[in-house]
This record gives C-alpha cells, sequence and structure tokens, in this order.
C-alpha cells in the first residue's frame, strides 16, 4: 500500500476493523518514512456471477433485484429487516457458492423458495405467485395445499 504523501510501498497496520457490512475491513496505516497516518480499505474481490434469465438473456447477478423480491415478499409481515437481509446474504452465498460462472434464474428462486418456506408462509405464497406465475385461484390452492402438507 502506497504512502499518499511520500509514495513509500511500506506501512504498518495500526488498528484492523470490520466495516458495517462485513464485507470489508477498514485498516489505519502509519507510513515507515514519513510517519504519515491513513485509511485503507480491503473488499473481497468475488468473480462476476452471471444469471441465465427464462428468455435466454445473461445478466450479472445483481443483489438489489433479489433484495427488491425478497423485500417485496415480506411487505406487511412481522419479520425484522436483519432476518431479510440474512436470507438475502444466504441466498447470494448459495448461489456464488455453487462455484459456476453462471447460474438459471430457476436455480437462484428454488434457493429462495426454499429459505422463504423456512421463514414465512405468506412471503414464501407470495413470492412464488410471482415466481412461478400463478394465473388461477387453482395454482394458489396448490401451493397451499403443498405448505400444509409439509406442516402436517
Amino acid at each position: 500500500m502506497k504512502c499518499p504523501v511520500c509514495s513509500l510501498e511500506v506501512s504498518r497496520v495500526l488498528e484492523s476493523r470490520d466495516v458495517e457490512d462485513s464485507a470489508s475491513i477498514r485498516r489505519r496505516r502509519e507510513c515507515l518514512d514519513c510517519k504519515h497516518r491513513f485509511t485503507t480499505y480491503e473488499r473481497l474481490e468475488v468473480p462476476n456471477l452471471m444469471v441465465i434469465k427464462k428468455n435466454g438473456e445473461r445478466e450479472l447477478f445483481d443483489r438489489q433485484k433479489l433484495s427488491r423480491g425478497i423485500y417485496r415478499a415480506f411487505e406487511k409481515r412481522p419479520i425484522e429487516a436483519v432476518k431479510i437481509e440474512n436470507i438475502i446474504s444466504e441466498v447470494e452465498r448459495l448461489a456464488r457458492g455453487m462455484d459456476q460462472p453462471e447460474i438459471d434464474t430457476n436455480k437462484i428462486g428454488a434457493i429462495v423458495m426454499d429459505e422463504l418456506l423456512q421463514t414465512d408462509d405468506v412471503a414464501y405464497v407470495r413470492f412464488a405467485s410471482v415466481y412461478r406465475s400463478f394465473t388461477s385461484l387453482s395454482s394458489f390452492e396448490k401451493e397451499l395445499t403443498k405448505i400444509k402438507k409439509l406442516h402436517n
């Protein structure tokens, strides 16, 4: 890490701590030559993950898009935001953990459905209705029957 004052590439770390998102580390450093103190941030570099959409198009994995869909499913439900963020992080972790450069939207959807089913039945049905494109009342009834069997 180069000192911003004298450009020496040798410094010592005075303090390290996780940043709020726990995905990066903040380090306070001191240049060994000029004694200037400065802050650096380190973030784990993750490879890009491509998502194969239903129509065959490919796009970069977008955590915000995933987040919007999951938050919409939990709208007006008594689930804490921390729990929802944990679900989003777990879905992303599992998707990236498949060690493949591309993942099908069906696989991501299945992961989300598993996580929602373990957390809240109403959020699960809401997400399923959009994800599986329910077009009739019988589609909802089939999904509700499936949930009832799992709980018995």
